[in-house]
Protein backbone atom coordinates (compact mmCIF):
# COMPACT_ATOMS: atom_id res chain seq x y z
CA UNK A 1 0.00 0.00 0.00
CA UNK A 2 2.79 2.48 0.87
CA UNK A 3 4.47 2.11 -2.44
CA UNK A 4 1.07 2.13 -4.37
CA UNK A 5 -0.16 5.16 -3.12
CA UNK A 6 3.51 6.91 -1.94
CA UNK A 7 2.85 7.11 1.50
CA UNK A 8 4.61 6.12 4.57
CA UNK A 9 1.92 4.54 6.01
CA UNK A 10 -0.68 2.74 5.12
CA UNK A 11 -3.29 4.63 6.70
CA UNK A 12 -6.49 6.41 4.87
CA UNK A 13 -8.35 9.57 5.87
CA UNK A 14 -12.33 8.61 5.31
CA UNK A 15 -13.49 10.58 3.02
CA UNK A 16 -16.33 12.88 4.39
CA UNK A 17 -19.06 14.32 1.80
CA UNK A 18 -20.00 17.75 3.31
CA UNK A 19 -17.28 17.50 6.26
CA UNK A 20 -14.19 17.62 4.89
CA UNK A 21 -11.82 20.11 5.23
CA UNK A 22 -8.09 21.08 3.56
CA UNK A 23 -6.92 20.95 6.85
CA UNK A 24 -7.49 17.75 7.69
CA UNK A 25 -6.81 16.50 4.54
CA UNK A 26 -3.06 18.11 4.81
CA UNK A 27 -2.47 17.45 8.21
CA UNK A 28 -3.16 13.40 7.73
CA UNK A 29 -0.67 13.43 4.52
CA UNK A 30 1.42 15.49 5.68
CA UNK A 31 1.94 12.54 8.86
CA UNK A 32 2.81 10.08 6.33
CA UNK A 33 -0.91 9.28 5.56
CA UNK A 34 -3.23 9.56 2.80
CA UNK A 35 -5.43 12.26 3.32
CA UNK A 36 -8.63 12.38 1.24
CA UNK A 37 -10.99 14.80 0.64
CA UNK A 38 -15.01 14.06 -0.49
CA UNK A 39 -16.46 16.14 -3.08
CA UNK A 40 -19.84 15.14 -2.96
CA UNK A 41 -22.19 17.88 -4.49
CA UNK A 42 -19.15 19.84 -5.79
CA UNK A 43 -19.00 21.68 -9.04
CA UNK A 44 -16.62 21.57 -11.16
CA UNK A 45 -14.77 25.10 -10.36
CA UNK A 46 -15.15 24.23 -6.62
CA UNK A 47 -13.38 20.41 -7.63
CA UNK A 48 -11.00 23.16 -9.06
CA UNK A 49 -10.34 25.38 -6.54
CA UNK A 50 -10.84 22.63 -3.60
CA UNK A 51 -7.81 20.72 -5.43
CA UNK A 52 -5.62 23.53 -5.81
CA UNK A 53 -5.52 24.49 -2.04
CA UNK A 54 -4.92 20.79 -1.11
CA UNK A 55 -2.05 20.85 -3.32
CA UNK A 56 -1.31 24.06 -1.68
CA UNK A 57 -1.21 22.98 1.64
CA UNK A 58 0.49 20.12 1.30
CA UNK A 59 2.86 18.12 -1.15
CA UNK A 60 2.64 15.11 0.11
CA UNK A 61 -0.19 12.58 -2.13
CA UNK A 62 -3.67 13.38 -1.54
CA UNK A 63 -7.23 11.86 -2.50
CA UNK A 64 -10.69 13.00 -3.99
CA UNK A 65 -13.91 11.02 -3.20
CA UNK A 66 -17.00 11.02 -5.63
CA UNK A 67 -20.08 9.31 -5.60
CA UNK A 68 -21.06 7.53 -8.42
CA UNK A 69 -24.42 7.33 -9.64
CA UNK A 70 -26.41 4.04 -8.64
CA UNK A 71 -29.13 4.52 -11.27
CA UNK A 72 -32.21 5.16 -8.70
CA UNK A 73 -31.53 8.96 -7.87
CA UNK A 74 -34.18 11.49 -8.61
CA UNK A 75 -34.41 14.95 -10.30
CA UNK A 76 -36.49 17.65 -9.24
CA UNK A 77 -38.93 16.94 -12.04
CA UNK A 78 -39.21 13.60 -11.68
CA UNK A 79 -40.04 13.21 -7.42
CA UNK A 80 -43.11 14.77 -5.59
CA UNK A 81 -41.29 15.96 -2.59
CA UNK A 82 -44.28 17.41 -1.01
CA UNK A 83 -44.94 15.05 1.78
CA UNK A 84 -41.36 14.79 2.67
CA UNK A 85 -41.50 18.66 3.37
CA UNK A 86 -44.48 19.00 5.11
CA UNK A 87 -43.15 16.69 7.59
CA UNK A 88 -39.71 18.94 7.96
CA UNK A 89 -41.87 21.49 8.62
CA UNK A 90 -41.32 21.77 12.15
CA UNK A 91 -37.71 21.33 11.75
CA UNK A 92 -37.12 24.34 9.11
CA UNK A 93 -39.23 26.54 12.03
CA UNK A 94 -37.07 25.71 14.00
CA UNK A 95 -33.83 26.62 12.16
CA UNK A 96 -35.89 30.00 12.01
CA UNK A 97 -35.42 29.72 7.99
CA UNK A 98 -38.38 29.37 4.96
CA UNK A 99 -39.86 26.12 3.55
CA UNK A 100 -37.78 25.99 0.70
CA UNK A 101 -38.54 25.22 -2.99
CA UNK A 102 -36.99 22.80 -4.94
CA UNK A 103 -34.07 23.90 -6.78
CA UNK A 104 -33.05 23.56 -10.31
CA UNK A 105 -30.76 20.78 -9.52
CA UNK A 106 -30.16 18.36 -6.68
CA UNK A 107 -26.72 17.34 -7.66
CA UNK A 108 -23.95 18.79 -10.59
CA UNK A 109 -23.53 15.57 -12.89
CA UNK A 110 -21.36 13.09 -12.24
CA UNK A 111 -19.39 12.75 -15.57
CA UNK A 112 -18.50 16.47 -15.26
CA UNK A 113 -17.01 16.70 -11.56
CA UNK A 114 -15.35 13.48 -13.47
CA UNK A 115 -13.89 15.61 -15.96
CA UNK A 116 -12.66 18.27 -12.94
CA UNK A 117 -11.31 15.94 -10.72
CA UNK A 118 -8.95 14.02 -14.10
CA UNK A 119 -8.03 17.44 -15.09
CA UNK A 120 -6.83 18.55 -11.77
CA UNK A 121 -5.16 15.36 -11.23
CA UNK A 122 -5.04 14.01 -7.69
CA UNK A 123 -3.13 11.44 -6.85
CA UNK A 124 -6.17 9.50 -6.16
CA UNK A 125 -9.28 9.04 -6.69
CA UNK A 126 -11.72 7.05 -4.59
CA UNK A 127 -15.16 6.05 -5.65
CA UNK A 128 -18.43 4.94 -3.74
CA UNK A 129 -21.69 3.68 -4.40
CA UNK A 130 -20.34 2.01 -7.85
CA UNK A 131 -18.12 1.00 -10.53
CA UNK A 132 -16.09 3.28 -11.89
CA UNK A 133 -16.16 2.10 -16.16
CA UNK A 134 -13.22 1.82 -18.62
CA UNK A 135 -13.20 5.21 -19.82
CA UNK A 136 -12.88 6.53 -16.50
CA UNK A 137 -10.33 4.19 -15.66
CA UNK A 138 -8.09 4.64 -18.42
CA UNK A 139 -8.36 8.59 -18.26
CA UNK A 140 -6.95 7.95 -14.95
CA UNK A 141 -4.04 5.97 -15.48
CA UNK A 142 -3.65 8.03 -18.45
CA UNK A 143 -3.26 10.87 -15.64
CA UNK A 144 -1.18 8.66 -13.62
CA UNK A 145 -3.86 8.60 -10.77
CA UNK A 146 -4.80 5.49 -8.81
CA UNK A 147 -8.35 4.30 -8.67
CA UNK A 148 -9.63 3.04 -4.91
CA UNK A 149 -13.00 1.46 -4.95
CA UNK A 150 -15.50 0.55 -1.63
CA UNK A 151 -17.58 -2.61 -1.51
CA UNK A 152 -19.73 -3.34 1.35
CA UNK A 153 -19.70 -7.51 0.49
CA UNK A 154 -17.46 -9.72 -1.68
CA UNK A 155 -19.76 -9.84 -4.72
CA UNK A 156 -18.74 -5.70 -4.72
CA UNK A 157 -15.30 -6.14 -4.46
CA UNK A 158 -15.19 -8.67 -7.01
CA UNK A 159 -16.85 -6.40 -9.39
CA UNK A 160 -14.34 -3.95 -8.42
CA UNK A 161 -11.36 -5.74 -8.89
CA UNK A 162 -12.56 -7.40 -12.21
CA UNK A 163 -13.17 -3.52 -13.47
CA UNK A 164 -9.45 -2.88 -12.81
CA UNK A 165 -9.21 -0.74 -10.04
CA UNK A 166 -5.62 -0.39 -7.84
CA UNK A 167 -7.32 -0.81 -4.11
CA UNK A 168 -10.48 -1.23 -2.31
CA UNK A 169 -11.97 -0.44 0.37
CA UNK A 170 -13.72 -3.44 2.49
CA UNK A 171 -15.80 -1.53 4.47
CA UNK A 172 -18.22 -2.44 7.31
CA UNK A 173 -21.59 -1.89 8.90
CA UNK A 174 -19.63 -0.60 12.01
CA UNK A 175 -18.68 2.52 9.74
CA UNK A 176 -19.80 5.49 10.28
CA UNK A 177 -21.71 7.81 7.48
CA UNK A 178 -23.55 6.16 4.12
CA UNK A 179 -23.56 2.82 3.41
CA UNK A 180 -22.23 3.01 0.11
CA UNK A 181 -23.69 -0.60 -0.89
CA UNK A 182 -24.00 -1.03 -4.67
CA UNK A 183 -25.00 -4.09 -5.95
CA UNK A 184 -27.94 -4.80 -3.09
CA UNK A 185 -29.72 -2.50 -1.20
CA UNK A 186 -27.56 -1.61 1.59
CA UNK A 187 -30.13 -3.08 4.63
CA UNK A 188 -29.51 -6.57 2.57
CA UNK A 189 -25.48 -5.79 2.98
CA UNK A 190 -24.98 -4.82 6.64
CA UNK A 191 -21.81 -7.30 6.67
CA UNK A 192 -19.48 -6.88 10.13
CA UNK A 193 -15.30 -5.26 9.18
CA UNK A 194 -14.61 -8.79 11.23
CA UNK A 195 -16.40 -11.08 8.67
CA UNK A 196 -15.67 -8.86 5.79
CA UNK A 197 -12.34 -8.08 5.33
CA UNK A 198 -10.93 -11.43 5.32
CA UNK A 199 -13.55 -12.89 3.09
CA UNK A 200 -12.95 -9.86 1.07
CA UNK A 201 -9.15 -10.42 0.78
CA UNK A 202 -9.98 -13.93 -0.35
CA UNK A 203 -11.69 -13.11 -3.39
CA UNK A 204 -9.85 -10.72 -5.06
CA UNK A 205 -6.25 -9.27 -6.18
CA UNK A 206 -5.65 -6.10 -5.60
CA UNK A 207 -4.81 -4.53 -1.70
CA UNK A 208 -7.77 -4.31 0.46
CA UNK A 209 -8.32 -1.48 2.91
CA UNK A 210 -10.06 -2.12 5.70
CA UNK A 211 -12.91 0.32 7.56
CA UNK A 212 -15.73 0.35 10.05
CA UNK A 213 -14.70 0.37 13.85
CA UNK A 214 -10.77 1.19 13.53
CA UNK A 215 -10.12 3.92 15.63
CA UNK A 216 -7.18 3.01 17.11
CA UNK A 217 -3.71 0.52 17.48
CA UNK A 218 -5.71 -2.25 18.26
CA UNK A 219 -8.13 -2.17 15.81
CA UNK A 220 -5.54 -0.72 13.01
CA UNK A 221 -3.53 -4.21 14.28
CA UNK A 222 -6.68 -6.61 13.80
CA UNK A 223 -7.18 -5.47 10.12
CA UNK A 224 -3.21 -6.53 9.63
CA UNK A 225 -4.22 -9.69 10.82
CA UNK A 226 -7.42 -10.13 8.94
CA UNK A 227 -5.13 -9.20 5.59
CA UNK A 228 -5.34 -5.91 5.24
CA UNK A 229 -3.25 -4.33 3.49
CA UNK A 230 -4.21 -0.82 5.29
CA UNK A 231 -6.91 0.47 6.99
CA UNK A 232 -9.06 3.62 6.59
CA UNK A 233 -10.82 5.72 9.22
CA UNK A 234 -13.03 8.50 9.67
CA UNK A 235 -14.74 8.51 13.17
CA UNK A 236 -11.78 9.28 15.01
CA UNK A 237 -10.07 11.77 12.85
CA UNK A 238 -13.67 13.41 12.05
CA UNK A 239 -13.80 14.38 16.10
CA UNK A 240 -10.58 16.25 15.48
CA UNK A 241 -10.68 20.21 15.29
CA UNK A 242 -9.29 20.19 12.11
CA UNK A 243 -12.34 18.21 10.63
CA UNK A 244 -15.37 20.66 9.43
CA UNK A 245 -17.63 19.17 11.96
CA UNK A 246 -19.15 21.48 14.35
CA UNK A 247 -17.93 21.81 18.01
CA UNK A 248 -21.32 20.12 18.42
CA UNK A 249 -21.15 17.11 16.64
CA UNK A 250 -17.35 16.66 17.95
CA UNK A 251 -18.79 16.95 21.36
CA UNK A 252 -21.56 14.19 20.31
CA UNK A 253 -18.64 11.70 18.88
CA UNK A 254 -16.51 12.41 21.85
CA UNK A 255 -19.75 11.52 24.82
CA UNK A 256 -20.49 8.64 22.22
CA UNK A 257 -20.83 4.88 23.60
CA UNK A 258 -21.12 1.93 21.69
CA UNK A 259 -25.00 1.71 21.14
CA UNK A 260 -25.47 5.55 21.12
CA UNK A 261 -25.34 4.93 16.49
CA UNK A 262 -28.20 4.39 14.26
CA UNK A 263 -28.69 3.45 10.83
CA UNK A 264 -31.37 5.70 9.19
CA UNK A 265 -32.39 6.61 6.08
CA UNK A 266 -33.98 10.10 7.84
CA UNK A 267 -31.36 12.63 6.31
CA UNK A 268 -30.65 11.88 3.00
CA UNK A 269 -32.96 9.18 1.67
CA UNK A 270 -30.24 6.06 1.56
CA UNK A 271 -28.94 4.31 4.94
CA UNK A 272 -26.61 5.70 7.13
CA UNK A 273 -24.96 5.82 10.31
CA UNK A 274 -25.57 8.16 12.94
CA UNK A 275 -25.80 10.25 16.63
CA UNK A 276 -29.82 10.38 16.43
CA UNK A 277 -31.30 13.71 18.02
CA UNK A 278 -34.49 15.21 17.07
CA UNK A 279 -34.37 15.62 13.29
CA UNK A 280 -34.07 12.03 12.69
CA UNK A 281 -36.43 11.11 15.67
CA UNK A 282 -39.49 13.87 13.65
CA UNK A 283 -38.79 12.44 10.53
CA UNK A 284 -38.89 8.74 11.08
CA UNK A 285 -41.97 9.05 13.17
CA UNK A 286 -43.36 11.31 9.84
CA UNK A 287 -42.54 8.38 8.02
CA UNK A 288 -42.29 10.72 4.74
CA UNK A 289 -38.87 10.64 3.59
CA UNK A 290 -38.07 11.21 0.15
CA UNK A 291 -35.84 9.15 -1.93
CA UNK A 292 -32.28 10.13 -2.74
CA UNK A 293 -31.14 12.96 -3.24
CA UNK A 294 -33.94 14.97 -2.91
CA UNK A 295 -33.99 14.27 0.87
CA UNK A 296 -30.20 15.04 1.30
CA UNK A 297 -31.20 18.28 -0.05
CA UNK A 298 -33.97 18.94 1.81
CA UNK A 299 -32.67 17.90 5.52
CA UNK A 300 -29.29 20.36 3.98
CA UNK A 301 -31.33 23.49 4.51
CA UNK A 302 -31.57 23.56 7.47
CA UNK A 303 -29.04 21.11 8.53
CA UNK A 304 -26.89 24.57 7.59
CA UNK A 305 -29.01 27.15 9.51
CA UNK A 306 -28.14 24.56 12.32
CA UNK A 307 -24.19 24.07 11.61
CA UNK A 308 -24.04 28.50 11.79
CA UNK A 309 -26.46 28.31 14.87
CA UNK A 310 -24.64 25.37 16.86
CA UNK A 311 -28.03 23.77 17.06
CA UNK A 312 -26.96 20.02 17.25
CA UNK A 313 -30.91 18.47 17.11
CA UNK A 314 -30.59 19.47 13.50
CA UNK A 315 -27.51 18.09 12.29
CA UNK A 316 -26.35 14.53 10.41
CA UNK A 317 -24.13 13.91 13.04
CA UNK A 318 -22.28 10.92 11.38
CA UNK A 319 -20.63 8.58 13.40
CA UNK A 320 -19.22 5.04 14.01
CA UNK A 321 -19.55 2.50 16.39
CA UNK A 322 -16.24 2.86 17.11
CA UNK A 323 -16.95 6.88 18.63
CA UNK A 324 -16.44 5.45 22.01
CA UNK A 325 -13.22 4.48 21.56
CA UNK A 326 -11.95 8.23 19.71
CA UNK A 327 -9.26 10.02 22.48
CA UNK A 328 -7.42 12.83 20.52
CA UNK A 329 -8.96 16.01 19.39
CA UNK A 330 -5.77 16.96 17.17
CA UNK A 331 -5.43 14.74 13.84
CA UNK A 332 -1.44 14.28 14.59
CA UNK A 333 -2.18 12.27 17.79
CA UNK A 334 -5.01 10.04 15.50
CA UNK A 335 -2.23 9.42 13.24
CA UNK A 336 0.11 8.76 16.01
CA UNK A 337 -2.27 6.17 17.85
CA UNK A 338 -2.95 4.33 14.15
CA UNK A 339 0.31 3.87 13.22
CA UNK A 340 1.55 2.69 16.43
CA UNK A 341 -0.54 -1.10 15.40
CA UNK A 342 1.03 -1.00 11.96
CA UNK A 343 3.02 -4.53 11.52
CA UNK A 344 6.49 -3.69 11.76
Amino acid sequence: MTDLLGVDAPIVLGPFGGLSSVALTAAVSDGGGLGSFGLYGYAPPRIHDTIAALRAATDRPIAVNLWMPRGDEVTPDTVDATAALDAAEPLFRRAGIARPALPAAFLPAVDEQLDAVLAARPDVLSVVFGVPDAETLARARQHGIRVIGTATSVAEAVALDAAGVDAIVATGMEAGGHRVSFLRDAAASLVGTFALVPQVVDAVGVPVIAAGGIADRRGVAAAFALGAAGVQVGTAFLRTRQSAATAAHRAAIASAADTDTVLTRAMSGRLARGIPNMAVHELEAAGEIAPFPAQNWLTGVFRQAAAASGDRELLSLWAGQAAGLTRFDDAADVLAELRAGVPA
